[in-house]
């Protein structure tokens, strides 16, 4: 028999390591990534699709709970 823990990620705004809101800290925590390559993603992405993305991120603002288990 095999003894596997399964954990769940959720995907929260972080409350330590943000710069404006903790989208892009929140993000990059879930995804196993550095913080820094996630910010640059997402300047890159709102200059490339002329401020769409900027609406993205202020829907995930305002939709993405904050990490309140710190």
């Amino acid at each position: 028999m095999t003894n596997s823990v399964h954990t769940t990620r959720k995907l929260r705004r972080s409350t330590t390591d943000r710069m404006l809101s903790g989208v892009c800290a929140g993000w990059a925590d879930y995804l196993g990534v550095d913080v820094s390559v996630v910010r640059i993603a997402a300047v890159a992405a709102t200059v490339f699709s002329a401020g769409t993305a900027a609406i993205i991120y202020a829907a995930c603002w305002l939709l993405t709970p904050e990490d309140t288990a710190e």
